[in-house]
């Protein structure tokens, strides 16, 4: 029997095609699924893999050859495909790419997600990273604002807010980015497929880094 994670795949792709961050996936006429960057769906020409797991190189490097050490950044490298056998595999597969994205959209799905304010996740801290919570709310309205943005920072719709009080995240961030039914990867736009998207719940070790490096007066990762 299916789990939690595969229902709620199957039921993404009962109409066919669905985007999960620069993912595309749907099924193929003779079985199993196939996935490949969004870009990418139409081309002939590409690399194929048949296991979930090549998933993990893929998701490794951007096409420039550089490491990526933010899997939700949207810089997934082109020029593959995978013809994955069961649904089993293909949810794998994308919890390679996307590492704990798909049990996120499922507990939300269930109403069981719990989001984490970023001034609380700052404030349990410890070590070198205590003092990242000196940050200000304006230090931290232009982080986020610039770090988290969807168009070169980061894929995931931010669920959480700056303070208990429930301040936005960030004011220069558009409504989309918080809004689950908006397509991250299509500013432009949402494809007529289904988009499972890719939920923040509490902010990353490398936004905390950041916050840490402006207290103790350095610069942002893209400065």
């Amino acid at each position: 029997m299916p789990n939690a994670i595969e229902r709620a795949l199957d039921a993404a792709l009962a109409r066919g095609a669905c985007y999960v961050g620069e993912i595309a996936i749907w099924p193929l006429a003779q079985g199993g699924f196939a996935l490949s960057h969004r870009d990418d769906r139409q081309r002939e020409n590409l690399a194929v893999g048949r296991q979930a797991e090549d998933a993990t190189e893929i998701a490794k490097l951007d096409d420039a050859g550089d490491y990526r050490p933010l899997k939700t950044a949207p810089n997934l490298r082109h020029g593959w495909r995978l013809e994955i056998a069961t649904l089993d595999e293909a949810a794998r597969a994308l919890d390679y790419f996307y590492p704990g994205r798909l049990a996120i959209f499922t507990a939300w799905k269930g109403k069981q997600l719990k989001a984490t304010a970023l001034r609380e996740t700052l404030d349990r801290q410890s070590g070198i990273y205590r003092v990242a919570s000196r940050i200000s709310d304006e230090q931290i309205n232009d982080l986020v604002g610039n770090f988290c943005r969807s168009d070169g920072g980061c894929l995931r719709t931010i669920l959480w807010k700056r303070n208990a009080s429930g301040a936005a995240a960030s004011t220069k961030l558009p409504p989309e980015k918080f809004d689950p039914n908006c397509d991250q990867a299509e500013p432009l736009g949402r494809p007529a497929a289904t988009v499972i998207p890719l939920l923040c719940q509490e902010s990353c070790n490398l936004l905390v880094a950041e916050c840490r490096k402006i207290v103790k007066g350095g610069t942002t990762i893209d400065e």
